[in-house]
């Protein structure tokens, strides 16, 4: 089973000033994204009661942006080690590695911009926590 980095902030050069606006940009020559993008998806208008995610990958990385309004994520290993980034500027992305399970809840205003290194396949999607901990677990 390959390593993968722990999920991490990855940010963009943010280029411009207030009077003119700004852009921020990821490429894989300069080593901002680390992984080549085969999909994007993003998420819009979702109730902030609601919790998204409650998955994990067998070989999907992604870089998750708020590229509008918040979004909470918490990420947990198979060893127990769990984060809560707080994404909110649209130059911050975060990685997550297939081996952490994560989950979103939104700003009702939050729009979320997804990378993701593989092609959209059910069977690489790991819904049931305990299928999760069982795969990801570290060997001895």
């Amino acid at each position: 089973m390959a390593d993968y980095p722990a999920p991490h902030l990855i940010h963009f050069p943010k280029l411009g000033d207030p009077g003119i606006g700004y852009i921020s940009v990821g490429e894989n020559v300069q080593d901002s994204l680390p992984f080549a993008v085969q999909r994007v998806f993003w998420t819009y208008y979702t109730p902030e009661s609601i919790v998204r995610g409650r998955h994990a990958h067998h070989r999907t990385e992604q870089v998750l942006i708020a590229v509008a309004g918040r979004i909470i994520v918490t990420t947990e290993l198979a060893d127990g080690d769990i984060q809560i980034h707080r994404l909110e500027d649209p130059y911050v992305g975060l990685y997550i590695p297939p081996c952490a399970w994560h989950t979103m809840q939104y700003s009702h205003t939050a729009v979320q911009l997804a990378l993701a290194s593989q092609p959209y396949r059910e069977d690489d999607y790991i819904r049931d926590y305990d299928t999760f901990r069982q795969t990801w677990a570290p060997k001895a």
